[in-house]
């Protein structure tokens, strides 16, 4: 049975772990031609092209770009889930880490769809996915940068999906709550304690539990979709309920139903 994402070519940034390597897994099992962009390619599924590259450098995007295009004659897709971490209030970081955490979160984002542009342009099923946060639609304590970082992704995304409409470029994101990926895993191995650490995440989210970064993957590649052609300037919350409800017990209730 072919796949929807047959003959298209999707390019993710930060493939090579977490959210971004299981999205890149869902899009080859779904028939689509894939490359990764990511700072350390190691873990870059093996059927995909895996490609060195700094969303923070705009010449490195760009020739990371031309490389996929050489390669699969185009591009369809975009992911741009390349980012990275920072905690701490409004006062917690430098003006040196405010500046570097935009640089990567926002303005690669900003880089690799400027890039990849012109390939969407020419395509009949184009689209971009930003990897957002529930950070940007929910106050969540010591994450001042961060979340600024994520809020300023998802106006962005609103305001492409508005200027690019035209051009047949459809321009969604996702707001994961916490997820279960090496980055959770290393702060809450750095935590005083990892356990409590780890309950407090899950109680946040009404589910109970953390996300799971192949839920986030499937909810990226419905966005992507040749299928969800009507969908765009769509902010899709994959939070376990944190954002829109308020019901923090309810999964202990279900539990205690299953017990």
């Amino acid at each position: 049975m072919p796949g929807e994402f047959d003959g298209l070519v999707v390019l993710v940034t930060g493939g090579a772990s977490g959210i971004g390597r299981s999205t890149a897994e869902v899009f080859l099992a779904r028939g689509a031609r894939v490359a990764c962009l990511d700072l350390n390619t190691e873990g870059v599924p093996a059927s995909a092209l895996a490609i060195n590259a700094d969303v923070s450098d705009d010449s490195a995007v760009k020739a990371a770009v031309a490389r996929v295009v050489e390669e699969f004659g185009g591009i369809d897709v975009v992911v741009n889930n390349a980012g990275i971490g920072a905690q701490g209030n409004v006062a917690g970081n430098s003006d040196e880490e405010w500046h570097r955490t935009f640089d990567v979160n926002v303005v690669g984002a900003v880089r690799v769809s400027r890039a990849a542009l012109p390939y969407l342009c020419l395509s009949r099923h184009a689209a971009i996915v930003n990897t957002c946060s529930v950070a940007a639609t929910a106050g969540l304590p010591n994450r001042a940068l961060y979340s600024a970082t994520k809020g300023a992704l998802l106006a962005l995304t609103l305001a492409m999906a508005a200027d690019h409409i035209a051009d047949g470029i459809r321009v969604n994101c996702v707001t994961p709550g916490t997820a279960e990926t090496p980055w959770i895993n290393r702060l809450l191995e750095s935590a005083r304690e990892p356990a409590a650490e780890r309950a407090a995440l899950e109680d946040r989210q009404p589910l109970g539990r953390l996300v799971s970064a192949d839920e986030v993957a499937h909810a990226i590649a419905y966005l992507a979709s040749p299928l969800s052609a009507s969908t765009t300037g769509t902010v899709l919350a994959v939070d376990g309920g944190m954002f829109g409800l308020r019901v923090a017990a309810a999964h202990k209730k279900v539990s205690e139903k299953l017990s």
